[in-house]
């Protein structure tokens, strides 16, 4: 007799006012299998694993569990029949401790000591080291990312379903953690695995299911397709492509970076710990010029959110030559006055630091456009508001119920789009973002780079702080490494490699290489 699926899901709907997100999807997931499922944002992928995993309810369709129906009402059902899932946007508690986040998925018997040891011990093994102790709010979206995957591998699951769970993780991870999930379906674990970075997929997965529009448009052995051919199956044809590493007008950017001195200048920036848990920054140097846009690589938690917060206006305790706008000192200036300069920036928390997730987009934009003609005399213009919204809305292709939507409504892809037109709008002097691309399908990511390098076209100065080494070296002109709270020097895009920035991730550089030699 045939072993049964693992998971068999059939005809399955689900609608919401005025969306169908799921139109009569149905897939199989064997035993040991590691199945794919692509999409574009708002292709309906999130919807279907939270009705796996009994986040939601579907308003038809059946679900077989080893061969036997069943009703997956809750995620406390899911993870009884052992089913464990990474959610894209985090559950986690943030004035909680990782260990208590971990142990509110584990049975409530478990010795706390006996779980601190297996945190640590899991965290060794997969290269996801945590400390158990420290406040969920004080880490980085890698770091929370992190303590899901933990969190999840804990439960020793059957089907493991893993929403974008390398984007904050360096290429030596990804390797060490695509080991673990072949390790893991050798053993029998069946495991859906979303991801937008289709190499990824092509390595790792034996089988895939592509979604777009709610429906399901084919099936594949993604080991067979190209990277070219799956995009194009989620997009419904051929992907936009950037020019590699510029903006095709390479004499023009070079122009802008001979007449002017930097639009943004970090000198010596050192910082003390904010909190226990932060990361010391140490005499960072860098500049950016109008038309260039420079990157900063490293593993997420070694100092990027507390350089971020410097740059912002977040975190005003450096001294106030430490950071120039404009050939401004701005370091003890609160954000507002650095808009004023011409500071664009988009933080890497979505919901939360870059949109408030229970009101509408347009309520939204008046985040960052607080002037006129948003506002004047102390009164907000709803009306300009609102089609301001609309128009980044039809702009950057946002899939939203209008410029009324609550940003919590929109898919992870769709809301990070709208945050970074939202940004883009302002004509930005000096454009600061973390994160661009995190959690965003193909076509969207190479909208989002068309734009940041259209911005560098005119003119403007841009810093990338990106986990995605991709990212970086397709529209970098120089690359940093941030690492233990230190700047590496940079190097020009044309002159690096992976390996070399992958060696860099640990702290050494050239001076510190010849130090250890």
């Amino acid at each position: 007799m045939a072993t049964p699926d693992r998971l068999e899901i059939a005809n399955i709907r689900k609608c919401y006012p005025g969306v169908i997100a799921n139109d009569d999807v149905s897939l199989r997931v064997g035993a040991g299998e590691i199945h794919a499922v692509l999409g574009e944002n708002g292709a309906g992928k999130s919807t279907l694993m939270k009705i796996i995993f009994g986040a939601v309810k579907p308003d038809a369709g059946t679900v077989r569990w080893n061969g036997e129906p069943v009703s997956i009402d809750n995620p406390q059902d899911a993870r009884k029949l052992g089913i464990a899932m990474v959610f894209q946007h985090f559950s986690l508690f943030d004035t909680l401790t990782v260990a208590e986040n971990i142990a509110l998925g584990l049975p409530a018997d478990i010795d706390r000591a006996d779980l601190i040891r297996q945190i640590l011990l899991t965290g060794e093994k997969y290269g996801l080291e945590l400390e158990p102790h420290r406040h969920v709010h004080t880490l980085s979206v890698g770091q929370r990312q992190r303590v899901e995957i933990v969190r999840a591998l804990l439960t020793h699951p059957q089907l493991l379903i893993l929403d974008e769970p390398t984007s904050v993780l360096t290429p030596q991870a990804v390797e060490k953690l695509f080991v673990t999930l072949r390790l893991l379906a050798a053993e029998g674990c069946s495991i859906l695995y979303i991801s937008h970075k289709l190499d990824e997929i092509r390595a790792l997965c034996h089988s895939a299911t592509v979604m777009r529009g709610g429906k399901v448009t084919g099936h594949c052995d993604p080991r067979q397709e190209t990277s070219a051919g799956l995009s194009r199956m989620m997009i419904g044809g051929e992907l936009a492509r950037q020019p590699r590493g510029g903006n095709g007008n390479e004499e023009s950017a070079a122009q802008f970076v001979a007449e002017a001195r930097p639009r943004l200048h970090i000198d010596a920036l050192s910082l003390p710990k904010a909190h226990i848990f932060a990361t010391e920054l140490r005499d960072i140097q860098c500049s950016v010029h109008a038309g260039e846009i420079v990157g900063i690589a490293g593993v997420s938690g070694n100092g990027q959110q507390e350089l971020l917060a410097a740059l912002s206006g977040e975190d005003r305790r450096a001294k106030p030559g430490m950071v120039r706008l404009m050939q401004e000192p701005v370091a003890d200036l609160g954000p507002n006055a650095r808009r004023r300069l011409g500071l664009g920036l988009v933080p890497e928390e979505r919901l939360g630091r870059g949109a408030v997730p229970g009101i509408s987009l347009a309520a939204n934009m008046l985040l960052s456009h607080q002037g006129k003609p948003f506002v004047e005399h102390g009164i907000i213009d709803f009306k300009y508001t609102r089609n301001a919204a609309a128009d980044i809305i039809a702009r950057f292709k946002v899939k939203a119920g209008g410029a009324l939507a609550l940003a919590k409504s929109l898919s992870g892809g769709n809301l990070q789009k709208f945050i970074v037109g939202r940004e883009i709008a302002r004509r930005p002097k000096v454009f600061v973002v973390a994160q661009p691309t995190w959690g965003v399908d193909v076509g969207a990511a190479a909208q989002i780079h068309g734009e940041i390098l259209a911005l560098r076209e005119q003119g403007c100065a841009v810093l990338v702080i990106s986990e995605e080494l991709d990212e970086l070296f397709d529209i970098c002109d120089r690359l940093h490494v941030i690492a233990n709270g230190r700047l590496s020097p940079s190097v020009d895009i044309a002159h690096a490699s992976r390996e070399q920035v992958g060696l860099w991730m640990s702290g050494l550089w050239p001076q510190e290489e010849a130090a250890h030699a």
